[in-house]
C-alpha cells in the first residue's frame, strides 16, 4: 500500500528540511535539498510494506527523469500512522535498479522507433481507404485524442485537409504511440532485498541525510 500523498510528502519535506521546487508538478521533482551551494533533486517515496511501488506506467520518460536523482524511501507502520525509518538512495545506489528496468523495456522502445517506418501508403489505404484529400474526421479516426484540435490543424498540408503523405505521417505517429504505451511497465516494485544493506535513518533526520549526501557526492567525485 502506497501512502504517499501531498500531506505525507509535506511531512517528509519538513522532517528532512527540504524545499518544494519552484513550479513543482506530479511528474517533476518532489523536493530539493540546498547543500554546498547547489540544489539537489529528490524523489520521495513512502510505503507501509517492505517494498516500494514506483509509477503506474513506467517508461523511457521516467528513466530520463530519474537518472541523477537522489531518493528518500520512508517506511511506515501498517496503518501509515507512524514513521519507522527512512532510507537514502544516491544516484549511484539506484543506478542498478534503473538500468535493469531500462534494459527490460529497451527492445520494445526500439521497436516503437523502427516499426512506424515500415508502414507504407498501401497500409494507409487499407485502413482509411484511398483518397486524394483526407479530412479532419479521417485524422481523428487515427489519432483519437492524442492530438489537440490545434495540432490537427497544424498538420494540415492541404486546404482543410491532409495529403496521403501527411496522413501516412500521422499513422506512423499513432503506431509509435501505441507500441510505446504498450511497452510501459505497470508499477514496478523496488524489492526489500534491494535495500538490505542500506543505512537506516531513524533520528536527526535532516542532519543524517546531509551526511549521507556528502558521502555520496564524495564517492562520485
Amino acid at each position: 500500500m502506497t501512502v504517499q500523498d501531498d500531506r505525507r510528502e509535506n511531512e517528509l519535506i519538513s522532517l528532512f528540511q527540504l524545499q518544494k521546487p519552484a513550479n513543482a508538478t506530479r511528474s517533476g521533482t518532489d523536493a530539493v535539498l540546498y547543500f554546498n551551494e547547489r540544489y539537489i533533486p529528490f524523489e520521495l517515496k513512502s510505503t507501509t510494506s517492505s517494498s516500494v511501488t514506483t509509477v503506474r506506467d513506467f517508461g523511457s520518460t521516467h528513466i530520463q527523469k530519474w537518472q541523477g536523482k537522489h531518493w528518500l524511501f520512508c517506511f511506515y507502520n501498517k496503518n501509515g500512522t507512524k514513521l519507522n525509518y527512512c532510507l537514502y538512495g544516491s544516484p549511484q545506489a539506484m543506478e542498478k535498479w534503473i538500468n535493469e528496468k531500462e534494459a527490460y523495456i529497451l527492445p520494445d522502445y526500439k521497436l516503437a522507433q523502427l516499426a512506424p517506418e515500415l508502414l507504407t501508403i498501401d497500409v494507409l489505404y487499407e485502413i482509411l481507404g484511398e483518397k486524394q484529400v483526407y479530412t479532419l474526421e479521417d485524422a481523428r479516426r487515427l489519432q483519437k485524442k492524442q492530438y489537440t484540435i490545434q495540432q490537427y490543424r497544424n498538420q494540415m498540408d492541404l486546404f482543410q485537409g491532409y495529403s496521403p503523405e501527411r496522413m501516412l505521417s500521422i499513422l506512423k505517429d499513432r503506431c509509435q504511440y501505441l507500441i510505446e504505451r504498450g511497452s510501459t511497465l505497470n508499477n514496478p516494485h523496488i524489492p526489500a532485498s534491494y535495500f538490505r544493506d542500506w543505512k537506516r535513518i531513524t533520528e536527526n533526520h535532516a542532519q543524517r541525510l546531509r551526511e549521507l549526501v556528502a558521502e555520496a557526492l564524495h564517492d562520485k567525485a
